[in-house]
């Protein structure tokens, strides 16, 4: 990465250690279902242990000070050095997340610009960027009418900004509505179940997906091997479908219903993972075309 190029920075790939993501770009917003406070913890250990390993800072937000001493207990049998970096400040537990945030009242614009002022005290402390995770408060708190707004302002701070932000959600506390409108609503949404990944799709997601393999060229993507296809995720190979049938972004998203700026990112991170420099080449790699 060239020194003082900041688009370089944003463009760089940062290991989520969320096993069916892998690695994004800064200014990824995710969203994460859990079953039981097990699934949350493993989940969550993983990803902040890549981002301590990465020299990110890190802020837990917990859904009851009662989980304080399971998460710490947590961090640090899986990572030893967690104890260190709790006591040095690279690693902050915060115990009761609503009310760490309820002392900006009900304002999204104060609470994102909190964490953009997080992200500065980090970059001046020598760390590489922030990685946040928070718990979800909306659907158990009755505060569902503030959740989008929220959503928006949290996704436009964290644009183009070293930022990586996992919002927790509990399955027991959501209804199938709000599933849906939370998944519309991060770059990636995805579930945690007795211990095991699964992403979250919509009826009309899968539908998508279904039509994609009944074009020639799709179900090429999706099932046949080229150069550098286990680099992608399976979410990747949908949207290199989308692609090599000729799609937009904009149409992409329209198709798999993803935001236009998840499409965009599973398009460069393609790009990047097959190392190419272009559509053109693209193709040539991935369906063996002379031009």
């Amino acid at each position: 990465m060239a020194a003082g190029d900041p688009s370089a920075e944003r463009r760089e790939l940062r290991p989520t250690g969320i096993e069916p993501i892998g690695d994004l770009p800064w200014g990824s917003h995710i969203c994460m279902f859990y079953e039981t406070v097990e699934d949350l913890l493993d989940a969550n250990v993983e990803y902040f242990r890549a981002g301590l390993r990465g020299n990110e800072y890190c802020a837990w937000g917990l859904p009851d000070p009662e989980t304080e001493e399971q998460a710490r207990r947590a961090l640090c049998l899986a990572m030893p050095e967690a104890e260190r970096f709790l006591e040095a400040g690279g690693l902050e537990l915060i115990p009761d997340y609503l009310s760490y945030l309820n002392r900006y009242g009900p304002d999204p614009k104060r609470i994102a610009r909190h964490w953009l002022r997080k992200l500065a005290e980090a970059r001046s402390r020598g760390f590489d960027g922030l990685r946040v995770s928070g718990n979800a408060f909306w659907m158990e708190r009755h505060l569902w009418e503030t959740f989008s707004e929220y959503e928006a302002e949290l996704d436009q701070a964290v644009a183009g900004c070293p930022m990586l932000v996992l919002c927790t959600y509990s399955l027991r506390a959501a209804r199938a509505v709000d599933i849906l409108d939370v998944a519309m609503t991060h770059h990636f949404t995805i579930a945690r179940r007795g211990g095991r990944w699964e992403y979250v799709e919509t009826p009309e997601l899968r539908a998508a997906k279904q039509e994609i393999r009944r074009l020639n060229d799709a179900v090429d993507i999706l099932s046949v091997s080229f150069p550098g296809h286990d680099k992608l995720t399976r979410r990747e190979r949908t949207m290199l479908a989308q692609i090599v049938l000729g799609a937009s972004n904009k149409e992409a998203a329209r198709a798999l219903k993803i935001s236009p700026r998840t499409a965009e990112f599973h398009r460069a991170n393609i790009l990047r993972k097959l190392e190419v420099r272009n559509l053109a080449e693209l193709l040539r790699l991935v369906l063996g075309r002379s031009e």
